[in-house]
């Protein structure tokens, strides 16, 4: 391992072992602290989750947009202080940490036993919600992670979502996308963060006005499984408690070939994503390069 590893891994060891254990006002303070100066240093992560805004909210100057990439800022470090301060929380907290929105839709597809995808943006904190369906609903849930480096810090999350009562899977080996399947197939519930694409294969989206790819997966699970597809929105208001929304099902079209279908869910998919970014723009922690015109620079601005 590099030292640059071994000092990310030191850093999050850290997080997970000192701010779990503060008071929450005062890990609340420190998060915003911590994001004011991320923002005033305006690092990459900073200029680009301002670009991906200025998509997002068309129209928005330079001021304008400085004040939604500051609100991102917290928003993000409200997400890690969060995730850090989770293994500690009581069920009591958990359970009052969150209220979604038309859980109906949720709750009906697991009581039809065919099965439930849920496909989240990185919206607000997706951790809680998930701690909050195996608490609150007492329902294990199946998902997929990045694999990150160093290993050990890839380690440390997974350790962290099993221990909030989840099931990870790799994203890379080739094996996640058929225990996604059975899962599905008996009844379970599957989480995954869709709004980004990780590999080759994604499918092209309209999102924003322009073209991006976001991961085929969702859809081509509920095509092979027959499993509800629902997708979540996530965001933050003044209060502690984070606020959410059970989009309605996705269904599969009647007709066309599998990619036509897998087009056709994908882009509702991210029309859904986009109706809740476009209302909490600064709970999207969007850090990274996402629309294709970004990601080759020959196709319009980095």
């Amino acid at each position: 391992m590099s030292t640059a590893d071994r000092l990310t891994d030191a850093l999050y060891g850290l997080g997970w072992s000192t701010v779990k254990n503060l008071p929450e006002p005062v890990a609340v303070r420190l998060g915003r602290s911590i994001a004011d100066l991320a923002w005033k240093r305006r690092g990459k992560g900073v200029q680009r989750l301002e670009a991906n805004y200025a998509r997002v909210v068309p129209g928005a100057g330079p001021e304008r947009l400085a004040e939604l990439s500051r609100a991102g800022m917290r928003s993000y470090l409200r997400y890690w202080m969060e995730s850090f301060r989770l293994p500690a929380w009581s069920a009591e907290r958990v359970r009052t940490g969150f209220q979604p929105k038309d859980l109906h839709h949720l709750t009906d597809g697991l009581a039809s036993g065919r099965g439930v995808i849920l496909a989240l943006p990185h919206l607000a904190n997706w951790d809680l919600a998930g701690a909050w369906v195996t608490t609150e609903l007492r329902t294990p849930f199946t998902t997929v992670a990045e694999r990150l480096k160093p290993e050990t810090l890839y380690d440390r999350f997974v350790a962290y979502r099993e221990g909030l009562g989840m099931e990870v899977l790799p994203h890379s080996g080739g094996s996640a996308f058929g225990t996604l399947a059975r899962r599905l197939r008996d009844g379970g519930l599957v989480c995954l963060v869709a709004d980004r694409d990780l590999s080759a294969s994604g499918t092209e989206v309209d999102f924003f006005g322009d073209r991006a790819r976001m991961p085929a997966g969702p859809a081509l699970l509920a095509q092979q499984t027959g499993a509800l597809l629902l997708p979540v929105t996530l965001w933050y208001d003044d209060s502690p408690v984070m606020k959410g929304r059970v989009h309605p099902p996705i269904e599969v079209p009647p007709s066309g070939t599998r990619a036509e279908r897998t087009s056709a869910m994908t882009q509702s998919l991210a029309d859904a994503f986009a109706t809740g970014i476009a209302e909490h723009p600064e709970d999207w922690h969007m850090l990274q390069r996402l629309w294709i015109a970004d990601l080759d620079p020959t196709k319009g601005p980095s």
